[in-house]
């Protein structure tokens, strides 16, 4: 599925509820269904910074495609980065980059957040497309080599 297909699905999910306390029900949901993170990745070299939570996220380039994990001692706020790494694991650098997630809107998330989550949202999402970019550059790189 595309970055925007699986949008769209996390809208439909979203959009059977109309009352926000069933929303995070389903954003708590999402959490407890994301893999764990292997123990080793939990450590301040994949901490989040801008976060009010802690929230961790490892990152895998295969030379295609980055793929994510992560955790947060945060329920809620696990919830908000599974929707992410939903959205964006798998992706090559470009697609990441470019993605406009729109989502966050669509569901109305972002307006039903605390402000210190709503920036730790950010951070995230700014957070992933770094990766891509420092794996985009660096991939560019080694074909400029090779």
């Amino acid at each position: 599925m595309s970055v925007n297909e699986v949008q769209d699905s996390i809208i439909d999910e979203f959009s059977v509820f109309d009352d926000w306390m069933d929303k995070y029900n389903l954003l708590i949901d999402f959490g407890k269904d994301l893999p764990a993170i292997d123990p080793k990745y939990k450590v301040k070299d994949y901490l989040i910074e801008g976060c009010q939570s802690k929230v961790w996220l490892y990152h895998e380039f295969n030379g295609n495609v980055i793929s994510f994990t992560a955790d947060s001692d945060a329920i809620i706020t696990k919830g908000i980065v599974s929707l992410l790494i939903k959205v964006l694991s798998g992706r090559t650098p470009e697609e990441i980059i470019s993605a406009d997630l729109y989502f966050i809107e669509k569901i109305g998330l972002r307006q039903n957040l605390s402000p210190t989550r709503s920036n730790g949202l950010l951070a995230m999402v700014r957070q992933m497309k770094l990766y891509a970019m420092a794996y985009k550059a660096t991939n560019k790189r080694q074909k400029e080599i090779n």
